[in-house]
């Protein structure tokens, strides 16, 4: 297995503070049982033993688990098997989440707390890996190949000649009607499921980090994030929504003429069955466009360049543009260019989407957050109020319900509608928890102006999960990885799980925070 080391052409420049970044950007479960540590501490765990547990598992991640500074999903414990959404081998890697990017996070994570330059050295791994994976159209897709055969027929930025480039990039105004077609269909830019967004947040923060810490970061690194910043945010439409994927770099945003600045209104007739189309050009689904207004407000935060305020706003504009009207005031997962809900694939039909319309809450208050701008307070009263008549008897959200009428739609098998839950597909959550009460809490605070009580991870909590982790550094669970080939295999010690190694990590670094914060 090829392993990466560390990358020194990405500490090559010594940056400042956020203002002399702008100018540069400018131009899981813990498992217990045969896959942990047989015996739990008594004592409280010392902040040297949490300390060195991350260490730990850094180091077993970073030098067992990686592949040229990348991650997959779910490894074996050796690091030779792994796979994400699709099957990996030594040569692939996955940057939707909880992958590449969000593995970098949790570096960055361990880093602030600890303060130990191993989580740093991991973390610009992972922003190399990221670099090598970027495409010519400024973003990422799902995987990142490093098979020569394979990026051979891939655009990825670092191996497009200068003369090349213009292929890439859209003439006229761009839009869904032009980049559904997949042209370039391996120079793909994915906004779905986080992937292009979280790659791009994870960078900020690596900037910023680095900056802080009076640290050295690299052109390379510098020129993927202004890059993947300016391909984002003029694939933005006018209205302020973003698509599920483009595939060329953009030179301007979609044309007002093709996609108007409307609100959203319900069709007068909608098809019961799948029609086929793919209209649905601005994207709530999976928090395509709520991701995108989360990096934007991040990259506001640290270049402190406008642009991207205003593209936040811009993407909140569409928000309370797509909150359906009476009876109904929710939001849909995907609309067309009229703003009318339309299917996406063959188990997404036009409807109010329960889970969808939660993440939209909690993008407004982060809007509002942000911005203090109080238009992005005024629709969640309403919501919240409508999406409570949606909750089932069993206290759970419906991910659809019809238009105009409320009733809760499902599939069966045959993936035909159906308002009868008892035959669902197991492979999406046409049914899920609802977060309406702590969006709520959240609101009242909002409004009320007082602070919600921080969690505390408690050394209990702490105990079990060092109790887990195993003598190399990893949480070994059940479970399977795929081979190659997308076979599943069950090894006997069990297999790696990169969001249980992230969620570790986190409430590892949720404690130390707040031992340092009591003192």
């Amino acid at each position: 297995m090829q392993r990466s080391c560390v990358s020194e052409s990405l500490g090559s420049k010594r940056l400042g503070v956020s203002d002399r970044i702008r100018i540069l950007l400018f131009g899981c479960v813990v498992v217990l049982g045969p896959f942990a540590m047989p015996t739990m501490a008594a004592d409280p765990p010392t902040k040297e033993t949490v300390r060195a547990a991350l260490k730990r598992a850094t180091t077993y991640m970073s030098e067992t688990i990686a592949d040229h500074g990348g991650y997959a999903w779910v490894s074996s414990v050796d690091g030779k098997l792994s796979h994400g959404e699709g099957a990996c081998d030594d040569d692939r890697v996955w940057v939707q989440p909880p992958g590449t990017p969000a593995v970098g996070e949790a570096y960055l994570r361990a880093f602030k707390a600890t303060g130990d330059a191993a989580h740093m050295r991991a973390a610009i791994n992972v922003a190399k890996c990221l670099f090598e994976g970027q495409l010519a159209s400024g973003g990422w897709g799902y995987s990142i190949d490093f098979a020569p055969e394979v990026r051979a027929n891939i655009p990825y930025l670092e191996g497009v000649a200068a003369s090349s480039e213009g292929m890439f990039r859209t003439p006229e105004p761009g839009g869904w009607e032009i980049w559904r077609q997949r042209k370039f269909k391996h120079n793909k830019t994915v906004i779905d499921d986080d992937t292009t967004s979280a790659a791009l947040s994870f960078s900020l923060n690596l900037l910023e980090t680095m900056s802080l810490s009076n640290m050295l970061a690299s052109p390379e690194l510098i020129r993927s994030v202004s890059l993947a910043l300016q391909s984002t945010r003029l694939a933005q439409y006018p209205i302020g929504a973003w698509s599920h994927h483009y595939d060329r770099m953009p030179t301007s945003t979609p044309s007002v003429e093709f996609y108007p600045i409307v609100d959203a209104s319900y069709p007068d007739d909608w098809s019961r069955t799948w029609t086929k189309d793919y209209n649905g050009c601005y994207m709530l689904n999976d928090n395509i466009t709520q991701n995108m207004i989360r990096t934007m407000l991040l990259a506001w935060r640290i270049t402190k360049d406008e642009r991207y305020r205003d593209t936040a706003i811009r993407g909140g504009e569409f928000l309370l543009r797509a909150q359906m009207p009476e009876p109904q005031p929710a939001w849909a997962q995907q609309y067309d260019r009229n703003m009318h809900p339309v299917w996406d694939r063959k188990f997404e039909p036009p409807a109010i989407a329960g889970y969808e319309s939660q993440t939209v809450l909690e993008t407004l208050l982060d809007l509002y957050d942000a911005t203090q701008d109080e238009r992005f307070l005024e629709p969640i009263q309403p919501a919240i109020a409508y999406l409570r008549t949606c909750l089932r008897p069993d206290g759970r959200l419906p991910r659809y319900s019809e238009l105009k009428t409320n009733q809760p739609l499902y599939f069966n098998l045959k993936y035909e509608l159906t308002s009868d839950d008892s035959e669902m597909p197991d492979h999406y959550g046409f049914v899920g928890d609802s977060r309406l009460d702590k969006i709520e809490r959240r609101y009242r605070s909002t409004v009320e102006g007082t602070e919600e009580k921080a969690t505390t991870v408690s050394a209990d909590r702490v105990a079990k999960i060092l109790a887990a982790q195993h003598e190399d550094g990893g949480w070994r669970e059940p479970g399977f990885v795929r081979d190659p080939k997308g076979r599943k295999v069950v090894p006997d010690e069990g297999v790696i799980h990169s969001a249980t190694f992230i969620k570790n990590v986190g409430l590892l670094c949720d404690h130390l925070m707040s031992i340092a914060d009591s003192r």
